[in-house]
């Protein structure tokens, strides 16, 4: 947890991430994000009692999830040195409690199936202006399903930004953003490698 409550990043999303499959195919992400405490507050309060099955809490995930698209799942995901396009529309969403934090939980879906047999992926989940930090607690949190253990790896690699990154971040209050071009939450975003033979 960084001293400087002023300094970015100013809430934090757990991420763990499943990789989907149909018919030896990679079809998509199950991700599910639990958010920090400040973060789920408002979330939580405008849901008050709300039953999980109500209409209070499918209107509050379809606009969480407008915000997520509207950042393109807040994800890159590359083949080769080539961009993935995903699918504008998730098969399936929700938004629930967990104690006292909101849990996103959604299926990123690819736009056409890829290739699985000999390739490698990566991929990133992360907020371009770092004012969310969005990672893996655990390199265990990027999973794969039992079907693909045999035949593919998966690994989360933490990049170490140099002090000046650092220190820029920290620099940054609430109000500020970086510059586009600089890609700061890039720079912080842990990359995911799934390695297939």
């Amino acid at each position: 947890f960084s001293p400087v409550a002023l300094a970015h990043p100013h809430s934090f999303i757990t991420l763990v991430t499943t990789v989907m499959t149909e018919n030896d195919q990679l079809t998509g992400l199950k991700m599910q994000w639990t958010m920090d405490e400040i973060t789920s507050a408002d979330l939580l309060y405008d849901a008050g009692n709300a039953k999980p099955d109500s209409p209070v809490w499918k209107k509050l995930a379809a606009e969480v999830m407008a915000n997520v698209l509207g950042q393109h799942y807040f994800t890159e995901f590359w083949h080769k040195g080539k961009k993935v396009t995903f699918n504008n529309l998730p098969p399936e969403y929700g938004l629930a409690r967990v104690g006292h934090q909101a849990v996103l939980t959604f299926v990123l879906p690819l736009a056409h199936p890829q290739p699985l047999k000999g390739q490698t992926y990566q991929f990133a989940t992360f907020d371009p202006t770092y004012f969310v930090d969005m990672s893996y607690d655990n390199s265990s949190d990027a999973k794969l399903p039992k079907t693909l253990a045999s035949l593919c790896k998966i690994s989360v690699k933490t990049p170490q930004p140099n002090e000046d990154t650092l220190a820029f971040a920290q620099s940054l209050d609430k109000a500020d953003a970086p510059p586009e071009d600089m890609e700061l939450g890039k720079q912080f975003a842990q990359q995911v490698i799934l390695q297939c033979q």
